[in-house]
């Protein structure tokens, strides 16, 4: 029996309903106490914001080392790495002017995401075998015969969600800077799904 074999692609946007902020805060002092003592002050700094509803501090990674200059031991370096994720986006403009009104040695985000990704993955998914059934129906028509049954599936590994263009915020927390013209909104984030389909080919 003859076969057709087609893959089938197909996505779905959505607007991120959470974002994920990395910072790090760094602090330096003659001997690591001294320098560990003026991070705890920086971080401690940053708690408002790290306190807010909705926002959850995933992750915390502290580094202390030695710095050197002219092969000497010049003083000591601690730096404090947080990975934060906003769930409440309704607050992320006051987090993220409270976390930068703290100093922090860098900052980047948000990386946008969503809540249950899985959900619109199904859909995808739905838009990539209706792909490959479409494609598969145009070479069956081609052949001049018409689509059989489907005889395997196999799934292709998916685009990661990919976000697409900014929009606009506005305001700012008090004490922390103006995050108004930064184009922080929501964007719409893109899941994909891919699969490979084999058919039978019923000849006419």
């Amino acid at each position: 029996m003859s076969e057709i074999v087609t893959e089938g692609s197909g996505w779905v946007e959505q607007t991120a309903d959470r974002a994920e902020l990395g910072v790090v805060f760094e602090a330096r002092g003659r001997k690591r106490a001294a320098a560990v003592e003026a991070l705890g002050a920086l971080v401690a700094g940053a708690e408002k914001g790290l306190g807010l509803p909705g926002v959850t501090v995933l992750s915390r990674r502290l580094t202390v080392h030695t710095e050197y200059r002219s092969n000497k031991p010049s003083g000591c370096r601690a730096a404090e790495h947080l990975q934060v994720r906003v769930a409440d986006l309704a607050v992320l403009e006051e987090a993220m002017s409270l976390l930068l009104g703290a100093e922090p040695a860098s900052f980047h985000g948000p990386t946008w995401s969503l809540a249950e990704p899985e959900l619109v993955f199904a859909q995808a998914q739905q838009k990539a075998v209706a792909d490959a059934r479409r494609r598969a129906e145009g070479y069956a028509e081609a052949l001049g015969g018409s689509l059989g049954g489907l005889v395997r599936l196999s799934e292709a590994a998916e685009h990661g969600p990919a976000p697409m263009m900014a929009m606009r915020a506005r305001g700012m927390a008090e004490g922390g800077p103006d995050v108004s013209d930064l184009s922080l909104d929501p964007e719409p984030v893109r899941v994909s799904a891919r699969c490979t389909t084999t058919w039978t080919l019923i000849s006419d």
